[in-house]
């Protein structure tokens, strides 16, 4: 059975539309990935898929119930990009009362732990850092113990450590055969991460696959060469250019051209060219459907 079934969902902000005839499929045990620029309906789609806004148009089923049946047996856990927390609470009381929710609750202990959260149980949510506050969002969706879990940007005001300590949870607790599906701006946690990439832009998925498929699906690939003082956005195919490491790095749709424009600007010193990164493959597709 799949975890998520999401077919021809719409949803329109008065004349702006968020999302446009979405359809896709996520099977259980799968960790998934949705991408896409501000705007581009990541939020509004996970809202749907939550039962938390109805959609114009389209029906979502969950392990082959509605959202508000999944919710209620306890097999769908979100951690929303803000809000969430209760005032005056503490860390210990949002979890006790969560506990007491779900019918096969995750021990508050491991649920602890796994946040690292333990040393600020008795913490009030208003002493919280916004890196500790999204840890605790992150403890509140995993202590039902979901079958899915539906992370917004969930990495979003944590340090470069806590970003990794989170993704090493996350690969925890994908091993025992739960369903994961987050959206993120952090494209490199998605091609670490995800099995699968969803890439959304002005409502639609236009891609769909996994990090290699999708960076296949473009042209693009990387020109690195020693930095110079030259203006090389003016070359043929150079769509973005980046200084690193006392380096050019070029990202080109004509690699072919933009080297022949190197060597004959005299430009072509201890030459590099790599396919496509992610990153390079999500800029050129919501380019082009921009």
């Amino acid at each position: 059975m799949n975890a998520v079934e999401l077919e021809k969902l719409s949803y329109r902000y008065g004349n702006v539309r968020a999302v446009e005839d979405v359809s896709l499929t996520v099977a259980a045990g799968e960790v998934v990935a949705m991408l896409g620029p501000n705007g581009a309906g990541k939020s509004t789609t996970l809202l749907m898929l939550l039962g938390l806004l109805p959609p114009a148009t389209g029906t979502v089923r969950l392990f082959g119930s509605s959202p508000a049946a999944a919710c209620a047996a306890g097999r769908v856990g979100a951690m929303p990009q803000a809000g969430g927390l209760l005032p005056r609470s503490t860390v210990g009381d949002l979890l006790r009362f969560l506990h007491d929710v779900y019918p096969d609750p995750m021990p508050i202990a491991e649920a602890l732990a796994t946040a690292d959260l333990t040393d600020l149980v008795d913490r009030t949510v208003e002493k919280l850092s916004g890196g500790q506050g999204q840890r605790l969002r992150f403890a509140m969706a995993l202590i039902g113990r979901p079958d899915l879990l539906v992370l917004d940007e969930p990495t979003a005001a944590l340090d470069v450590e806590a970003r990794q300590e989170f993704w090493a949870a996350i690969r925890r607790y994908a091993r025992q055969g739960r369903t994961v599906l987050f959206s993120t701006h952090y494209l490199e946690e998605a091609d670490a991460n995800a099995d699968r990439i969803l890439v959304l832009d002005r409502g639609r998925v236009i891609a769909d696959g996994t990090a290699d498929s999708v960076k296949r699906r473009v042209s693009v690939r990387t020109v690195s060469v020693v930095l110079q003082n030259f203006d090389y956005s003016v070359l043929p195919g150079v769509a973005a250019f980046a200084q690193q490491g006392g380096r050019a790095v070029l990202t080109s749709t004509d690699s072919d051209a933009t080297v022949l424009a190197l060597a004959e600007a005299g430009l072509l010193r201890d030459l590099e060219v790599a396919g496509a990164g992610l990153e390079e493959a999500y800029l050129a597709l919501t380019r082009v459907e921009a």
